[in-house]
């Protein structure tokens, strides 16, 4: 019997933080990075809308999302590309620049999507040391080759929470070679208010070799609706255009989208929110010898190697009552450590409550 065959891919599939426990019916999902208060009123309007037509296709140039872009964010209009997701965006900029036995070079722990749309298309990934969890400038250096082709890194970086600064990122652009192109994903940019940081769009929107990464999945609380958008040169952005779905991004999440652009006190209100449980949480837990990283975007990666409990345990425990965090030995690699995303008023008292619980006995 003859079957169709196809390229054998030796990828580790992506595995999202678990988001349901068996026989429990209400849980406190603090796996994914997802927004701690939802998404604005503005953007629920939105969904229960009438007069959208389902029956039409939406505008497969996101114009008017691009145009309130541009506005929010003072930039060009037509170096905007708009994705289902940034997943997309990465996934494109991977089919357009990458040949196979190109190398792409990501920091040792980072987004897991980088690393396999690379490989979907056959490039090789080459992993950089980092220091203390930290993304390393010389140790991206150390890993270029006549084959590299693009860098990718998150800042802050996720699962990590570290970040480069403002001058340790330019920095890296002006020691890398011009013809590769150095990819800025600024997903959770808004949360981040240290003085020493600057987001890849406010530091490179010039600059022809390099690309940026944004999302409405965190803090705008869009992430059911898949979209996100990339920023880059005319070259790049045309190029892109020829590669793009037709119709990549639906009309809700479109609407949706500019409707968490225009609400500002919903955005503030988050970032406020954010700031306050983050160092309320990492706080609380220093006094059970669980470390995590400066306070930078909505989750804390929680290091359990002075703790008197390990992170399987305290997962294990805390999953008992119904909470659940991110076990990043799955695609990561990190052991003893836990990613903590910071949640609601209540779900963050009702994880303290249960960590109280959890070594009193």
């Amino acid at each position: 019997m003859t079957t169709v065959k196809f390229k054998k891919l030796n990828i580790e599939a992506y595995k999202p933080g678990k988001s349901s426990i068996r026989k429990l019916k209400k849980i406190i999902k603090l796996s994914a990075n997802e927004s701690a208060l939802g998404a604005s009123t503005r953007v629920k309007k939105v969904l229960s809308n009438k007069s959208i037509n389902f029956s039409r296709y939406p505008d497969g140039k996101s114009k008017e999302l691009r145009n309130q872009i541009s506005k929010k964010f003072h930039c060009d209009k037509e170096k905007i590309i708009c994705g289902a997701g940034s997943d997309e965006v990465i996934q494109m900029l991977c089919q357009l620049f990458l040949k196979p036995k190109n190398e792409v070079i990501v920091p040792q722990f980072s987004f897991l999507m980088y690393r396999i749309y690379a490989k979907i298309v056959g490039a090789n990934v080459i992993f950089a040391k980092e220091k203390k969890f930290k993304v390393s400038v010389s140790e991206i250096i150390k890993k270029v080759t006549k084959k590299t082709k693009i860098v990718f890194l998150a800042n802050p970086n996720n699962p990590t929470g570290t970040y480069l600064t403002y001058l340790e990122l330019l920095a890296l652009r002006k020691k890398l070679r011009q013809n590769i192109l150095l990819v800025v994903d600024d997903a959770y940019a808004e949360y981040m208010k240290n003085k020493d940081y600057k987001s890849g769009l406010d530091l490179f929107k010039k600059k022809e070799n390099v690309f940026i990464l944004r999302t409405f999945s965190k803090i705008y609380g869009l992430a059911s609706l898949r979209v996100g958008w990339g920023y880059g040169s005319r070259k790049i952005i045309d190029a892109l255009n020829i590669i793009k779905p037709p119709f990549n991004v639906n009309e809700i999440a479109q609407k949706a989208a500019l409707e968490s652009l225009r609400d500002t006190k919903f955005i503030s209100r988050s970032i406020k929110h954010n700031n306050f449980y983050a160092t309320k949480l990492k706080d609380f837990l220093n006094n059970y010898d669980i470390s995590s990283n400066k306070v930078s975007a909505n989750f804390l990666l929680l290091n359990f190697v002075k703790c008197k409990f390990s992170a399987k345990y305290f997962y294990k425990k805390l999953k008992e009552k119904g909470i659940i965090l991110r076990l990043t030995e799955d695609g990561y690699k990190i052991r003893n450590m836990l990613r903590l995303t910071i949640g609601s008023k209540k779900e963050n008292l009702k994880f303290i409550k249960e960590t109280e619980r959890i070594f009193r006995k």
